[in-house]
């Protein structure tokens, strides 16, 4: 198939939207774009979900009306080539790259008019350590996900920043991403502080003990209604007393665990409670499974005995038999009874 043809004529016929879904033999293919396409006024979506080697000298990119750009295990010659592809998009607003296996060590984002930034990253077991530089001041919404060995870091503030997703980075946690993360509404966190985290206002990195010892700095999640956290990390406990203790205008906290074949479960024995509870969190869901929720119950218990104006409480434990579930039940009505709450509390 000659896939340069058929580029050529969509570009001739002025293409609005652009996907390029093909299958090759090999992984690489040695197919590059025709130079004319890297001018193409029209296009406004452009989405790659095939083996190519993308290889951009500097100043060949103008594609001022593409608000949409998915490159999907795209490969690029070098770090300059991922500058000059996104460098020639003035007006790119959304922004989706899956990534695997390759050579570019500073993947290099800085697109001031971009609103949505998604990043899955699955370079397990690469040698290469490699890092992402995001330079995104009006992002909206911001999802990471799978960062084995990779830094991230953002370059600037993103005042704009509504949602965020935080999935498995599992060795640093750059402050300025936690920093750029200050102005969200809703946060989803899927890692664990026992990796070397930092938080804003200190220099330092924490560790496990260090994390629970550390005192507050003050407000940092002021806008923050919305918390979503994975209790499948190791020392989740303490992310969750330290976004608690920063989050004054938590509305929702959801407490979400997954169960697996050969999982270890993670245990909370040295769990340093928060301060207090924020008081406009009214909304609590917990879904755990029954190899993890005696050790998870300890954390419910204290949300359900200080949310002193909580209205609803969702529990969910996966393997449960009906005898079970009611004793819990029993057990988490007394805890809410005691806290004198307006709580309704559901078992599914």
């Amino acid at each position: 198939m000659d896939i340069g043809m058929w580029i050529g004529i969509a570009y001739a016929r002025h293409v609005r939207e652009l996907i390029l879904d093909v299958e090759t033999e090999t992984r690489y293919s040695n197919f590059k774009f025709p130079k004319c396409f890297y001018n193409c006024q029209t296009l406004e979506t452009l989405i790659i979900k095939t083996w190519i080697l993308i290889d951009i000298p500097s100043s060949q990119v103008c594609l001022k009306s593409l608000k949409k750009l998915h490159l999907c295990y795209v490969d690029y010659k070098d770090d300059e080539s991922v500058v000059n592809l996104l460098s020639g998009c003035p007006n790119l607003q959304e922004l989706v790259i899956h990534r695997n296996l390759q050579v570019v060590r500073v993947f290099t984002i800085a697109v001031p008019s971009l609103q949505r930034l998604e990043i899955y990253d699955w370079s397990y077991g690469h040698e290469m350590v490699g890092s992402y530089v995001v330079n995104t001041p009006s992002l909206k919404y911001l999802k990471i996900k799978g960062f084995p060995r990779l830094r991230f870091s953002m370059v600037e503030i993103a005042p704009e920043l509504v949602e965020a997703n935080v999935i498995d980075l599992s060795e640093v946690i750059d402050k300025k991403l936690m920093q750029s993360l200050a102005s969200v509404k809703r946060l989803s966190l899927s890692l664990s502080p026992s990796e070397m985290i930092t938080f804003p206002n200190t220099d330092l990195y924490l560790s496990p003990s260090e994390l629970i010892a550390f005192p507050s700095t003050g407000t940092i999640f002021h806008q923050l209604v919305h918390l979503e956290l994975s209790t499948d990390k190791a020392y989740w406990w303490n992310l969750l007393t330290r976004m608690i203790n920063t989050s004054p205008r938590l509305q929702v906290l959801k407490l979400i665990g997954e169960w697996y074949y050969g999982k270890v479960g993670v245990s909370c024995k040295e769990w340093n409670q928060p301060k207090n509870v924020p008081e406009c969190l009214e909304t609590f869901v917990w879904n755990t499974y029954k190899e993890q929720q005696e050790e998870e119950k300890e954390v419910a218990k204290y949300i359900l005995r200080n949310a002193n104006r909580l209205k609803k409480a969702s529990i969910s434990i996966k393997g449960f038999n009906s005898d079970e579930r009611l004793q819990l039940l029993k057990e988490l009505e007394n805890v809410v009874k005691a806290s004198n709450s307006p709580c309704e509390l559901l078992m599914c």
